[in-house]
């Protein structure tokens, strides 16, 4: 996992509610191809997304965003608003404050389903959607263990016990990564304190958010379906214990030209700075003009 030189502009949004949504803006900002929008997974954020922005940022623009909550962006007072049907709505409005009318959507687990919302109610603005380990069926036993750590862990006192906490947490995922690798991985999901203690970057009441989920599940078939006519890339890591094959496999029988590609010695999520996942991507961003 090579660090990329990352220049970027950077962005914040007011959002209806009086927060501030933080987005970095990478790339030509008048680049004739259509834009792209990285949307990370629950606890993650736009740091994220470095690697494959620089990659991605040579012929086009794009956008990565932290989620409320998380990142540089303001956490919400009222945890009850982290989730994704809020997140969908500040991504429109995040897209409105910028002039971005359609944007090929790349979302990682959390960001797949807010890619789906969004299929379902501001359609317009979708050129496309990859789905980074998501789909319309979630395992529950990924849920279980996610909810198990989520907004929980203790706090470390050092980068070094930062570093094997996260991995401790996302080791089976990333079985090949490198002191290196982890100590990279731990600079974009934890940041330093006022005392220079590294903490996670997101608000600990995200993880009271997504136990307290009441009410009917939604139909995430239905979401599913809404993407029907855009052109469709779902990456799955091949021990993900989030999507798994059979669902992959039901995805493609109801929309046969859906792209899909298994990311070997990868479980949830790939990080997209795999050679099957970039090459996955370069084919799904040609598919649309």
């Amino acid at each position: 996992m090579n660090t990329p030189v990352a220049e970027f502009a950077e962005h914040f949004v007011p959002l209806r509610d009086g927060l501030r949504m933080y987005c970095r803006d990478y790339g030509a900002v008048h680049a004739a191809a259509t834009p792209v929008l990285c949307l990370p997974g629950l606890t993650r954020n736009s740091k994220d997304f470095e690697s494959v922005a620089v990659w991605l940022s040579a012929g086009r623009r794009v956008l990565t965003p932290d989620l409320r909550g998380r990142g540089r962006s303001d956490r919400d007072p009222n945890w009850q608003n982290y989730q994704p049907l809020t997140y969908a709505q500040d991504v429109v409005q995040l897209l409105d404050a910028l002039q971005v009318p359609r944007v090929m959507l790349i979302g990682t687990s959390l960001g797949g389903l807010i890619a789906m919302i969004m299929g379902l109610t501001a359609s317009q603005r979708l050129a496309g959607v990859a789905l980074n380990d998501i789909g319309p069926e979630v395992d529950p036993a990924g849920l279980a263990r996610i909810a198990g750590y989520v907004g929980l862990l203790p706090a470390v006192t050092s980068w070094e016990e930062a570093v094997s906490q996260a991995r401790l947490v996302n080791g089976v995922a990333l079985p090949e990564f490198t002191d290196a690798d982890w100590l990279r991985f731990a600079r974009l999901t934890y940041r330093e304190d006022e005392a220079g203690r590294p903490v996670l970057d997101m608000d600990p009441k995200i993880g009271d958010a997504a136990r307290r989920v009441s009410g009917p599940a939604p139909d995430l078939w239905m979401l599913f379906g809404a993407l029907q006519s855009l052109p469709l890339l779902v990456l799955r890591g091949e021990t993900s214990d989030i999507l798994s094959a059979a669902t992959v496999a039901k995805m493609a029988q109801r929309k046969p030209d859906l792209q899909q590609v298994t990311v070997p010695r990868r479980g949830h999520a790939p990080t997209l700075d795999e050679p099957v996942a970039r090459e996955a991507l370069s084919a799904w961003l040609k598919r649309v003009p």
